[in-house]
């Protein structure tokens, strides 16, 4: 076999990985047929929406117009779809505006009409609508809380979607009785739809008591209107089975899977074998690089339960209790509690990176582990276990030079892993 170039190598997966869930090749087998009488609205969120409002426009026969609202930096030019940017992770008053201003377009619309309501992650913070009762500077404090907490994404948009007036399908509800068709880039693992950016075009299954419970559990203080308006049952959300969604339909257009799978290829037309462990890993950042490092140190050492040359590949969505002042990113943690555990151990190179091109709320999509980063950081005066208790990975690989910075990508189906073994 030819020699590997391993950084190389890794950073053609990754590349891999994203192209396979971009929006102009996920999205066009899923348009429906414009409606024959009534008109076409195009509505959406998140960090693809601009790139999936932008296919849209390419592929559609017939008239249409609409707004979608991304994150800063992640726009893309449309000629009938506006675009507006807003702040991610955390809401802003831009996102306020633009969530206000669907509403206002989706009402009043006919049963023939059809509204094309185009999703991927990041929607929850960019389509924001506070609760009767609430306000946006509460809505921010809360959401900075639930990313420090340690929450899951499926626990976050569970109290996302209970203090707010467009999530958890009420969207969907403001455009009855239009046929709403819902897309959706999927950064959740598991690939729920309802969980996709909080569900604003699905009905929700989850319960006030089910967000109480959860700000219960990570000891997340919440103002007395907050906790009277979940209490009371007023922030109660349009169930399954609810004959307003009759009519409606979605469809997951793209996920973590399709972009490991695509990797793979990448791998084998190398000569290295992969392996994708799972699409939907959770749990914290460092604790998932321990197990991760794990395996590959079984694998270096004894061909075990994977034989050499072969590349192990996750997704999913790990979360970061931040404790520190650093500079973190999720996968940036990953990869730092993965090269401390790996101890310098030769022939594993790594790259964890997020496909939407941005660790966290960083610059970076992520980094990238070669056997000898450890001793390049000890050079430099760097202690890595230090640095992980600060939570900052990202300050660790940016001294070293390898940071993996992309930009937007404009699609999200999460976390990107490969461990190469050789």
């Amino acid at each position: 076999m030819t020699a590997i170039d391993a950084h190389q190598l890794l950073l053609d997966m990754y590349a891999g990985a994203v192209a396979a869930v971009s929006a102009e090749k996920c999205l066009p087998p899923f348009l429906p047929e414009p409606p024959v009488n009534g008109r076409t609205l195009v509505i959406g969120a998140g960090k693809g929406a601009a790139a999936m409002a932008q296919t849209v426009e390419r592929h559609w026969q017939g008239d249409m117009s609409g707004l979608v609202v991304t994150r800063y930096g992640h726009g893309a030019a449309c000629q009938r779809i506006e675009v507006v940017e807003a702040a991610h992770p955390v809401p802003d008053e831009a996102g306020r505006r633009a969530a206000a201003r669907m509403m206002d377009m989706v009402r009043n619309l006919s049963a023939d009409d059809l509204v094309l309501c185009l999703i991927s992650g990041g929607g929850s913070a960019l389509l924001t609508m506070p609760a009767p009762g609430t306000t946006l500077e509460q809505k921010q404090a809360l959401n900075k809380a639930l990313l420090k907490s340690g929450a899951t994404i499926s626990e976050m948009n569970c109290v996302r979607k209970h203090i707010s007036a467009i999530k958890g399908g009420n969207l969907a509800l403001a455009c009855a009785p239009a046929r709403v068709v819902t897309l959706l880039i999927s950064d959740v693992p598991g690939d729920d739809p309802g969980v996709i950016a909080s569900g604003p075009t699905l009905p929700d299954p989850t319960t006030c008591e089910d967000a109480l419970a959860i700000l219960r559990k990570y000891a997340i203080d919440i103002p007395d209107n907050v906790r009277e308006h979940l209490a009371s049952g007023k922030g109660e959300t349009p169930k399954p089975g609810d004959p307003r969604f009759a009519r409606n339909e979605h469809h997951v257009v793209a996920t973590a899977q399709q972009a490991l799978e695509a990797a793979a290829q990448v791998a084998r037309a190398a000569g290295v074998t992969p392996y994708i462990l799972s699409d939907e890993m959770e749990g914290q950042a460092r604790d998932v690089g321990l197990v991760h490092a794990a395996l590959a140190r079984q694998a270096a050492l004894r061909n075990q339960p994977f034989a050499k040359p072969c590349v192990l590949l996750s997704g999913g969505e790990t979360t970061v209790t931040v404790r520190g002042t650093g500079r973190g990113g999720r996968n940036a943690e990953f990869l730092l509690s993965f090269a401390a555990a790996m101890n310098g151990l030769g022939g594993v190179h790594a790259i964890a990176c997020d496909t939407d091109g941005i660790d966290g709320s960083e610059d970076n999509a992520g980094a990238i582990y070669d056997p000898e980063s450890l001793t390049r950081a000890q050079q430099l005066g760097l202690n890595a276990a230090s640095m992980l208790d600060n939570n900052d990975g990202y300050g660790f690989f940016s001294a070293l030079g390898d940071l993996v910075v992309t930009g937007p990508t404009r699609t999200n189906v999460n976390d990107f892993r490969a461990i190469l073994v050789l």
